[in-house]
């Protein structure tokens, strides 16, 4: 009835009827199962797990194409090319004299995730097992702080440089990272509200259900959009599907052209998507025609396009490479589950004079996460967002953004030539001189400050 061996629009159909189903039933296991709520696992992982399990890389119940591996590379490729379509106008002035401390503390995180991470692969995993792909310890930061999309996009390029495994163990330690994300998240915030260190909720068993449960109420569902083009001429969501799909097909072309004019150089389709869609928001903003680009509406296409890439990225694991690598992979996570930690609440509380908790409990969804992981944290102890930590997020992201694409795009790059231990040492080396500049500025909160504040916290 499913013939999946010969690729057909009907095939592309089949999978992501399948998919789409999962999703529906990750959804109503989300709002039935209380187990679920309590851990607030998102349906997209649900899906992608009952993928994993009845498709083809488990009992093989469920006829997906051996193509559900291919998609996320394609997604991630769209989720990028809408990021620029939906960021605000920035200046660096305007980020220095706002959220200087917070564009030090997230350009910390990622940094130093990578660095530490990267080294510990090179220097020590590969000293006990010698087999192992000197950029196995990068796979920690490609599935913690980059998420299920990063590990598409990383997962990709070093299959197109001769490493096929890659985006299976990308897929995994981002799996991995979503749930101890969450785990590790909750017990925080009940700690953190027993200890009196949270600023907005008192008791962490007073959550609205909504928050559990994912469904809202009529009273509190918002707009998911703006209307900007009349639907006699063009639907409007048409409208944002097109520019995002456009970004996104020339980032491929991109990709294409450079690897066929210069074989040896692999870029990744999701980093031309990205540039493409920095280009098109330049021009759009010269001819006003970002007065009728809705942010809402691109973060709509963007969601959806994450939720498919999720779940279609777990359900591609290949469990015989988690296999495999069973130890090597256990030590990894341990070690960066303990580096994460220190990396998210250490600087969390020397950066942050105001709400030091919620901010990092956001950081600590996302760093080992993904972004959705840490607003529901940051939902959790601050419901009304009076903190502002989401406002001061996205605008110290900005100038970050750049220097994870290069990242992102040249690990790949730089590990399959031999030059990943001096591309670890640089970050590491970037991130000591931001330490620096955050003493030499003031951002930095001195020790003595940190000790009374939390003596008055628990007061």
């Amino acid at each position: 009835m499913f013939d999946t061996t010969i690729f057909t629009p009907w095939v592309l159909f089949t999978d992501l009827g399948i998919i789409f189903g999962l999703l529906l039933i990750g959804k109503f296991i989300r709002v039935k199962v209380k187990i679920i709520q309590k851990l607030f696992i998102p349906p997209s992982l649900i899906a992608g797990i009952l993928g994993l399990v009845f498709g083809p890389n488990g009992l093989d119940w469920l006829p997906l194409s051996t193509n559900t591996a291919i998609y996320p590379a394609i997604l991630i490729a769209v989720v990028f090319g809408a990021l620029p379509l939906a960021s605000p106008k920035f200046t660096v002035k305007e980020v220095a004299k706002r959220v200087g401390p917070m564009w030090g503390y997230a350009q910390l995180g990622m940094l130093m995730q990578w660095a530490i991470m990267g080294l510990f692969g090179i220097l020590v995993l590969k000293m006990i097992w010698p087999n192992l792909n000197s950029a196995f310890g990068v796979m920690l930061p490609t599935g913690f702080y980059g998420g299920h999309g990063t590990a598409a996009a990383i997962g990709s390029a070093f299959e197109g440089l001769g490493w096929d495994e890659a985006t299976s163990l990308g897929m995994t330690t981002a799996t991995i990272g979503v749930i101890v994300a969450i785990v590790g998240g909750l017990f925080f915030v009940k700690n953190a509200a027993r200890h009196k260190q949270t600023s907005y909720i008192s008791d962490f068993d007073n959550l609205p259900n909504e928050l559990r449960s994912g469904l809202l109420p009529k009273d509190k569902r918002e707009s998911s959009g703006e209307i900007t083009t009349s639907p006699i001429s063009i639907d409007s969501f048409t409208f944002h599907l097109a520019l995002v799909i456009i970004a996104a097909f020339g980032g491929y072309l991109i990709s294409k052209g450079v690897k066929m004019w210069y074989p040896k150089l692999e870029l990744p389709v999701f980093s031309c998507a990205f540039i493409v869609g920095l280009i098109m928001k330049k021009i759009f903003d010269k001819v006003k025609v970002s007065e009728y680009i809705d942010p809402k509406t691109t973060n709509t296409i963007s969601s959806c396009s994450t939720d498919l890439l999720v779940a279609f990225g777990v359900a591609s694991i290949k469990l015989g490479v988690v296999v495999k690598y069973a130890v090597p992979l256990i030590v990894l996570l341990v070690v960066g589950i303990v580096v994460v930690y220190y990396i998210v609440f250490f600087f969390g509380k020397h950066l942050h004079r105001k709400d030091w908790f919620e901010k990092s409990i956001f950081a600590w969804g996302w760093w080992t996460g993904s972004m959705a992981m840490g607003i529901a944290l940051l939902r959790i102890v601050d419901p009304k967002m009076q903190s502002k930590a989401m406002d001061d997020y996205a605008l110290a992201y900005l100038p970050c953004a750049p220097v994870e694409i290069l990242l992102i795009t040249f690990v790949p790059i730089l590990f399959m030539n031999g030059m990943g231990l001096w591309l670890m040492l640089g970050c590491l080396v970037l991130s000591f001189l931001i330490i620096f500049l955050a003493r030499k500025i003031g951002w930095w909160i001195p020790k003595a400050e940190v000790k009374a504040r939390d003596n008055h916290e628990q007061i």
